[in-house]
């Protein structure tokens, strides 16, 4: 780059810089996206999660699905657990561990079903496995839950054991059902348990509740934006820094160019000293 011309080397700067600013304004422009989702998904929190409990059919109709403006929102279902088609989702991040959530079918007075998601529970003391899994109540109950809509599949790992599942993806747990109960299985969401009546002596951990964190997108945002500024003051920087150093070797030039007096030689010093010496044997 020193052996370029000078207007080159300084447009290449200025392009990286440009370049750089671009980038940045990008990831910053993607962290103020992530920062907006996150907080209409606070106030969606904040608007449904204690609001009073409605019918299965005021937000999700027959035939219809779970609008994303229903999230969170408390139902209050009437019917009875299907005990004999719970399922475990796997590798769930409970307790500093790998847990396993419950998963229990749902029959409605109505005929539907609802996945209920009971809760967690830790893996077992000397393998993988949940040393038990707290029962559902049988017989009629009635069951508050949160509904939210299923999971995407992992791009990998979509196997496991018998009656476990590696996320809450509906369509994919509807497969491991029975016939009867995947036919009537709402797939558009499911229902994260609050509180059963009559409540079981013991129940799987509750999940908690969402949080309430903004996370760190709005301040990555400002970073972002300062990067790009920083960058044009780095190029800045260089620019100015290249210049003074060409006027110090401008300079430097100028003085070697300036005329010097010449310096006395030798022999002339040798002449005037024999002119001395012949004046003072005269004197003699």
């Amino acid at each position: 780059m020193k052996r370029s011309p000078v207007a080159v080397r300084w447009a290449t700067y200025t392009a990286v810089a440009i370049a750089f600013a671009i980038a940045c304004a990008f990831l910053a422009n993607w962290q103020f996206t992530r920062n907006a989702d996150r907080a209409a998904q606070l106030e969606l929190v904040e608007s449904n999660y204690d609001a009073p409990p409605v019918a299965l059919a005021d937000v999700i109709p027959p035939g219809g699905e779970l609008s994303a403006s229903a999230e969170w929102q408390p139902v209050l279902l009437s019917g009875e657990y299907l005990n004999d088609e719970q399922l475990l989702v796997r590798n769930r991040p409970h307790g500093g561990t790998a847990a396993f959530e419950v998963l229990v079918p749902f029959r409605l007075d109505d005929g539907r079903v609802l996945m209920v998601n009971r809760g967690w529970v830790p893996p077992g003391r000397e393998g993988p496995e949940p040393d038990a899994v707290p029962a559902a109540p049988s017989g009629q109950v009635d069951v508050l839950v949160r509904v939210r809509p299923g999971e995407p599949l992992p791009s990998s790992g979509r196997t496991a054991d018998e009656g476990q599942v590696p996320t809450i993806n509906l369509p994919f747990i509807a497969d491991r059902l029975s016939a009867e109960t995947a036919q009537e299985l709402e797939l558009s969401a499911y229902g994260i348990m609050a509180s059963e009546d009559p409540a079981p002596e013991t129940r799987p951990v509750a999940l908690s509740a969402p949080s309430e964190d903004p996370g760190p997108h709005l301040s990555y945002a400002i970073q972002w934006i300062l990067f790009a500024i920083m960058g044009f003051i780095f190029i800045g920087y260089i620019i100015r820094t290249e210049i003074m150093a060409r006027r110090e070797e401008a300079e430097e030039d100028d003085t070697d160019a300036a005329p010097h007096p010449p310096a006395p030689t030798g022999r002339r010093r040798d002449r005037d000293a024999e002119d001395e010496d012949a004046l003072l044997d005269a004197a003699r």
